[in-house]
């Protein structure tokens, strides 16, 4: 069964999904990420140039997988389904992403907007009525030592 993770309270969405990344990266897993265009297009672009130390291999990718992308570390897509075998998915979208159940691990980054927020409270009933066990996460608090 998948392993669902909620990381509530991200200060910035964009730069904590790069850490993310660079953490599942060094780790030796491979990750997708699925959300809209227009964020992974941002996100795209911020993986070029957040860390001058670190370098993730990642692709942005449409419905058929190119095989020059194949072995990319990180694949950022609109969909499950063009994403192939990950490790790690992490969802930007909205929505619960279709095929999700196919991968061993799946997380959910949320911000404190009230709309991300709202969005993230329905995924998370979804997951539960679907009778999963959710991990949550909270940024906000201080991580003990």
């Amino acid at each position: 069964m998948t392993r669902i993770e909620f990381h509530f309270n991200a200060p910035d969405r964009l730069t904590y999904t790069c850490r993310l990344l660079r953490k599942v990266h060094a780790s030796g897993l491979r990750a997708g990420v699925v959300g809209a265009q227009p964020f992974l297009g941002h996100l795209d672009q911020a993986l070029w140039t957040f860390s001058a130390a670190d370098f993730i291999p990642h692709a942005l990718v449409g419905d058929g997988l190119p095989p020059a992308h194949a072995s990319c570390a990180v694949l950022l897509a609109d969909g499950v389904s063009a994403l192939g075998a990950v490790d790690v998915l992490v969802n930007l979208g909205e929505a619960v992403p279709a095929g999700f159940e196919a991968l061993p691990r799946l997380i959910e980054i949320v911000t404190a907007d009230d709309l991300e927020r709202a969005n993230a409270r329905a995924r998370w009933k979804q997951y539960t009525q679907l009778g999963y066990e959710l991990i949550r996460h909270d940024l906000a608090k201080p991580v003990a030592a």
